[in-house]
């Protein structure tokens, strides 16, 4: 078994805190890959509809020795599946082609508020929850103001919502919003899709007195931040290297360096403008 703290949510389920991605890996290396971060000791496992390899994360999963009940798989509505009928149609569909009876989180990928069904579609994913189709239910992107019509119009709180975070878009506002509302903080992107984060030189001297890689140096700040993270690779060495940061830990004066690195700079779209 893993040594991956898990993250109790709003309905009483733990989520691993550590968790593996598998966004733009292709789906003829998606099996493997998934096989390599099982191996290594990832039992979280996130994917979605259009990611395009919910079959190959199946294939895994069916491959493994690992009993269901010690895995968590999140997978997230598609944007052309909003709506209560849709939305409960496409969890049937990711369900089969992942061999699944169930899922443990099933996400709105997306709030899409220029069509104006987030909410019908959050309660097609009331009653899958209800249906036993997913243990758990959340949301993906989704600011304030979304929230804020789910918490008035529904009957359920998302347990979670998987938003763009890294130390140069870190959303202490959104995070403040979630915990005031028992919503527990994913974050996609955490180390910032390789696109220049790991280059700043406030990780340098923190990455060098720790013997770890910048890389493990931000996954471990989320960590301690309390965020639920999945970050992904299909280099065999790298996977293994984000799992491995749960035997250092940084000090206040650390956290407080990368802290200050915010720029509110979004490498994703603006959720209220995508796809509208």
């Amino acid at each position: 078994m893993s040594d991956v703290p898990g993250i109790e949510l709003n309905n009483g389920t733990t989520i691993p805190q550590l968790g593996f991605g598998v966004f733009q890996i292709d789906p003829s290396d998606t099996a493997e890959t998934v096989r390599e971060a099982l191996d290594t000791g990832y039992r979280h496992i996130d994917t979605a509809q259009m990611y395009g390899n919910e079959a190959e994360v199946g294939e895994a999963v069916a491959k493994s020795d690992i009993p269901r009940d010690q895995l968590w798989i999140t997978t997230k509505c598609n944007n052309s599946n909003h709506g209560y009928e849709d939305s409960q149609t496409a969890l049937d569909e990711s369900l089969r082609a992942m061999g699944l009876d169930y899922v443990d989180l099933y996400l709105i990928h997306w709030p899409l508020p220029g069509k104006d069904l987030y909410v019908d579609t959050w309660k097609g994913l009331e009653q899958a929850k209800a249906d036993g189709k997913t243990r758990t239910i959340g949301v993906s992107n989704f600011q304030p103001h979304h929230l804020d019509r789910l918490l008035e119009e529904t009957e359920t709180v998302p347990a979670i919502n998987q938003i763009e975070l890294h130390p140069h878009m870190q959303q202490a506002g959104l995070r403040s919003y979630h915990e005031r509302h028992g919503i527990r903080t994913e974050a996609w992107s955490p180390i910032g899709q390789g696109k220049g984060l790991l280059d700043a030189p406030e990780f340098a001297d923190i990455a060098q007195a720790h013997g770890k890689s910048t890389a493990q140096v931000v996954l471990r700040w989320h960590i301690q931040l309390g965020n639920i993270i999945f970050p992904k690779s299909v280099t065999p060495e790298r996977i293994r290297e984000n799992f491995a940061i749960f035997d250092f830990e940084l000090s206040d004066d650390e956290m407080n360096t990368i802290n200050n690195m915010e720029k509110a700079e979004r490498l994703g779209p603006d959720p209220d403008e995508f796809a509208r």
